[in-house]
């Protein structure tokens, strides 16, 4: 099997050379490839907004750049008001988790020595419970004046 391969290069209009590599022995279809066209593939990517602008003069006395300048400016504005807005609501909610969490803490101080406080009292009723209890089989049998003279 002998493999004879062609190719042509082409430039697109963005400025890329595309390789096309056809194989004729293969079955195999082969992808193109795409080369910068500059040796060095230096150069910076341009989003498509900006690549029919490029050499553009921008007329600085004009009404749509006056607009555009406005528009941006309250763009900005509204931007920087949001952001003071979220800060300031932030610390907010940060103060208000605070305060919440010294009442917490109190709570817990406070239920804490309630609960030392009421099991001390169980412990302490339940040690007199246990003296007062007599142990089953060691009843005292009293003698009932009424029954003795019968």
């Amino acid at each position: 099997m002998s493999k004879t391969s062609q190719q042509n290069t082409t430039t697109d209009a963005s400025g890329v050379s595309v390789i096309h590599t056809q194989a004729h022995s293969s079955g195999l279809q082969q992808v193109p490839q795409l080369v910068p066209v500059s040796p060095g593939g230096g150069g910076k990517a341009v989003p498509p907004s900006k690549q029919g602008k490029k050499n553009s003069f921008v007329d600085r006395n004009s009404d749509e750049y006056r607009q555009r300048r406005e528009r941006n400016n309250m763009a900005v504005k509204k931007s920087r008001l949001k952001s003071k807005q979220k800060a300031q609501d932030t610390l907010q909610r940060v103060n208000q988790l605070k305060e919440e969490n010294e009442r917490l803490e109190a709570k817990i101080k406070l239920l804490t020595k309630e609960l030392s406080v009421l099991k001390d009292l169980f412990l302490e009723h339940a040690h007199n419970f246990a003296d007062n209890v007599q142990p089953v089989g060691t009843e005292t049998t009293t003698t009932n004046p009424e029954n003795s003279g019968q």
